[in-house]
């Protein structure tokens, strides 16, 4: 934590790591110690706890938008900078963790909030042709923002009491280098060899399909 950030940021960033390690009911007391204020400053700049959640919230997306946006226009070097900074990312992911594992509206709307970012990197990337246009670019969002949170949320660390942010960071730089590769994979080459399948459910669903074939050498265009 930056000891030199103004008190909101300072109770914004104690905020996440607590609530991750804890969860989302963790005394606001304990926030406040963390940060080196009172418990009557939070209340002062955020209101009440949900205020709190959700301006956390709206930084978890704004780290989100932010990296994706990079990684999309800035390509491989961008990758392996991110990668390099694996740990430091240990307090957003175990917030999300959290927020997920607590269920109902709120983590609703956390992942529909999510999707409607990707969205916009997506279309970003596009733009810098390192993105495939899509048919359907609400949909690919949202598949894309449901497969990512539900593989994290089916990890270990989202199941235990209390979560160690100091065993976090090591178990986040595993889990990214285990499926690194394979997403790369899937995401730079077809899983399937031609789109016959696509082309049969959408005939039986939208009727054609706009968007133009992709060469059937396993090759995306």
């Amino acid at each position: 934590m930056d000891e030199q950030a103004p008190a909101d940021e300072r109770i914004l960033q104690a905020a996440l790591r607590r609530f991750a390690v804890d969860g989302l009911s963790a005394p606001l007391r304990r926030v406040a110690e963390d940060a080196g204020v009172s418990a009557g400053l939070i209340i002062h700049h955020y209101g009440s706890r949900g205020k709190l959640l959700e301006a956390c919230d709206q930084r978890t997306l704004e780290v989100t938008r932010t990296e994706k946006a990079g990684l999309l226009a800035r390509g491989s070097g961008q990758l392996l900078a991110q990668l390099a900074q694996t740990e430091q990312y240990a307090p957003v992911v175990g917030y999300v963790l959290r927020r997920l594992q607590a269920g109902g509206p709120l983590a609703i709307q956390l992942v529909e909030d999510f999707a409607t970012s990707a969205v916009d990197y997506l279309a970003d990337g596009e733009r810098a042709g390192t993105i495939t246009p899509s048919r359907d670019p609400q949909g690919r969002a949202e598949v894309l923002t449901e497969m990512a949170l539900g593989a994290l949320l089916l990890q270990l660390p989202a199941q235990r009491e209390h979560l160690d942010l100091e065993e976090l960071p090591a178990w986040l730089r595993e889990y990214t280098q285990r499926i690194i590769g394979p997403l790369l994979e899937i995401y730079t080459i077809p899983l399937l060899t031609d789109r016959s399948m696509l082309d049969a459910y959408l005939a039986t669903t939208a009727g054609p399909d706009p968007t133009p074939s992709p060469p059937t050498t396993g090759e995306r265009p």
